[in-house]
């Protein structure tokens, strides 16, 4: 499945390497959020896929379970439209999730589409305030992540789900919209019983931060607002208390990276940079302190599908939390 909105020449690219895929059998489906480039017709009209339209931008997480929805296959992959899939991608996550039943889910090696001798991430690691990035973001690839192992879950970029844990569970959370969603589907599936492998050989090439750039307020204030969602509705309560803490430490790295005109701080240069990203971070906030309630009550939801206790989720996250540097 594809997710697309008006990138019509990356998702060109995208569908072209999926044309490529060999020694497994796939439909494609493209979920267009009310393009108008011109996206859609083409996705159909030179390769064949399956198009499923909407008027307007529902969001990565709306748009997805459309084609969940849709799909007829016993393994669900996404790929997102701006990353191009290795010939053997789909064959080596589907090798991956049928190792064992427990797995639901099969994380690729993403690497940087400007740079390939650079990690984009493999599998997710995550801070304990809820902030959460690819595993080894940044790294040059020396071949440190080259063996099949265990991951906390995939990244939405490009990872593959088992029906049957997506029937379980649901899919993703509508009002997440977009970023941070594929934490919550994966942790989630952790705490159902669940568990995610990484798959070294289903290799993709992304384009970092295509979609609403690296320097977009818009984009900084989600991933703020669905980091707090994600800790309300799926953290134990131990390490929720405890947030603020966590948060104030991130900070602080990002801080000490900013004073170096390093890390994400980078993209918003200059004090003007910095008050942008203070404003937008107050509107996650905000915005998350709104949708606190509903959360709570989703939170209820979850329990009712938990296999996981408290402690064993608490342990799960700190066995794969990122460095205090990363952060930044």
């Amino acid at each position: 499945m594809v997710v697309n909105w008006n990138r019509k020449e990356l998702l060109r690219a995208c569908l072209g390497s999926l044309a490529g895929q060999t020694g497994v059998r796939f439909e494609t489906i493209v979920v267009d959020n009310g393009s108008n480039d011109g996206s859609a017709e083409m996705a159909e009209r030179e390769f064949g896929a399956r198009v499923i339209r909407n008027r307007e931008n529902r969001g990565f997480c709306a748009a997805n379970n459309q084609g969940i929805a849709a799909a007829q296959g016993e393994f669900l992959a996404l790929l997102n439209n701006d990353a191009e899939a290795e010939p053997g991608w789909l064959a080596a996550l589907q090798q991956a999730c049928t190792r064992r039943p427990d797995v639901g889910m099969a994380a690729s090696k993403v690497l940087v589409w400007e740079d390939p001798g650079r990690i984009d991430k493999v599998g997710h690691a995550i801070w304990p305030d809820g902030q959460n990035r690819g595993r080894g973001s940044g790294a040059r690839d020396r071949g440190q992540y080259d063996r099949e192992e265990d991951a906390l879950w995939p990244d939405g970029c490009a990872g593959m789900y088992r029906r049957e844990m997506i029937d379980q569970i649901g899919g993703f959370d509508e009002d997440f919209f977009a970023y941070g969603d594929d934490a919550e589907l994966g942790l989630r599936a952790r705490i159902a019983g669940w568990t995610c492998i990484y798959t070294p050989r289903a290799v993709v090439r992304h384009h970092r931060g295509s979609t609403l750039g690296k320097d977009s307020a818009k984009r900084l204030a989600l991933i703020e607002r669905n980091r707090v969602l994600l800790a309300l509705k799926l953290f134990p309560w131990s390490l929720l208390w405890l947030n603020p803490f966590y948060t104030a430490a991130r900070v602080a790295a990002g801080v000490r990276s900013a004073a170096r005109g390093e890390g994400d701080t980078a993209y918003f240069p200059g004090w003007r940079g910095k008050l942008t990203m203070a404003g937008a971070l107050l509107r996650g906030d905000l915005a998350a302190l709104r949708m606190a309630p509903r959360m709570l009550r989703k939170r209820r939801e979850v329990d009712r599908m938990r296999r996981l206790r408290a402690g064993e989720v608490r342990r799960l996250i700190l066995a794969h939390r990122m460095s205090w540097r990363e952060t930044a």
